[in-house]
């Protein structure tokens, strides 16, 4: 599992809970780190991918990544503080698989994450 987030805060207290639940995961804090990471890491299942970050936001990133071969099959899960109506809806618009709003309910991630892992 790959996890995208430019708080490093977010990275480190997701990617702890998630390795405690017997995850592998891999974190990157912008999309050139994370594109790094897909070249290397060819067994990335799922991405975790906050919507909100400088540079390349997740929305331009879930368009490269859904219309980019190797990638497309990777299902990609929104993570955002934004829960305004209309921001699920735009995620999904953007190709997001699922959505997931911040702080992380930890149940909801996991009920989530197993969608995808059967």
């Amino acid at each position: 599992m790959l996890i995208i987030d430019d708080d490093a805060r977010n990275t480190f207290a997701l990617s702890a809970v998630l390795k405690a639940k017997g995850f592998t995961t891999f974190t990157a804090h912008n999309m050139v780190e994370a594109f790094a990471v897909l070249q290397s890491e060819k067994q990335i299942g799922i991405i975790l991918l906050d919507m909100m970050m400088p540079g390349m936001d997740g929305y331009e990133a879930i368009l490269i990544l859904k219309s980019t071969k190797t990638y497309s099959n990777i299902p990609v899960i929104a993570v955002t503080a934004q829960a305004m109506p209309g921001d699920k809806e735009k995620c999904f618009e953007a190709g997001a698989d699922d959505y997931i709003s911040k702080p992380v309910d930890i149940d909801t991630l996991l009920a989530n994450l197993n969608k995808y892992l059967k």
